[in-house]
């Protein structure tokens, strides 16, 4: 595979950083853009970018925290949790920066077949709503997302595949909004809910004292199904 850290236009004026992995492949493949937590574009991160990667998979890794703090920070930087807010604002300006990245690929990677899913943790769960609602996307994961319950009416209309995974211990995720979502599926044929006993906050993560091996595993596995569906 080829790793690269490279600069994006932004529609809107200015450039962002995204970190961008093509696998080792003769054919056109679909792409996972990933939607990072609150820390950016750390090595958590680009670990599960190389990981998709390996699976013959185009990755691209935005940073969408440019226009206030931008880069990577550590679990303990007490600038992670303001560059997020207004969150709402915040998550608003992001969706031009995930726009923008799923039109670069379609200009300069030429291995992308150009379908993609968008994959979101914590902070960036709620872009693996708005990629397939309006962004152009073909699919959406979220993994541990955060403040699902602003966007549980963007699901109207949405018949693209989507793939929501919680732990129940998860404290961005209280009850009344865990309980919104294990409702959707029995109406959206589309939408797949899980919600894991005992799992809390920030599994995908192996720096994160939530570390969950057996949860990422099987987030990447629905992660990975949802991809090869976008190879047709």
């Amino acid at each position: 595979m080829q790793r690269k850290d490279i600069k994006i236009q932004a529609s809107g004026g200015g450039e962002f950083d995204c970190y961008v992995v093509t696998p080792d492949a003769n054919d056109t493949v679909p792409a996972m853009v990933l939607a990072s937590a609150i820390h950016g574009v750390d090595e958590d991160l680009r670990a599960i970018a190389d990981e998709f990667a390996g699976h013959g998979y185009v990755v691209a890794a935005p940073d969408l925290f440019w226009r206030s703090v931008p880069g990577p920070l550590a679990r303990d930087d007490p600038r992670s949790p303001g560059r997020g807010q207004p969150r709402l604002e915040k998550i608003k300006a992001g969706e031009a920066d995930m726009a923008d990245t799923l039109a670069m690929l379609k200009k300069s990677e030429p291995k992308f077949n150009g379908r993609a899913a968008a994959m979101g943790f914590c902070y960036g769960g709620p872009f693996a709503i708005l990629g397939p609602k309006r962004l152009g996307y073909a699919a959406g994961v979220s993994c541990h997302g955060t403040q699902l319950g602003d966007f549980i009416d963007e699901l109207e209309g949405m018949t693209k595949p989507l793939c929501i995974i919680w732990g129940d211990k998860d404290h961005a995720a209280p009850p009344p909004v865990q309980e919104m979502y294990r409702q959707v599926p029995a109406r959206m044929k589309n939408v797949e809910v899980h919600i894991f006993p005992g799992i809390e906050h920030g599994y995908m993560m192996p720096s994160a004292p939530a570390y969950s091996a057996k949860t990422r595993e099987f987030s990447m596995e629905k992660a990975l199904k949802i991809l090869a569906g976008l190879r047709a």
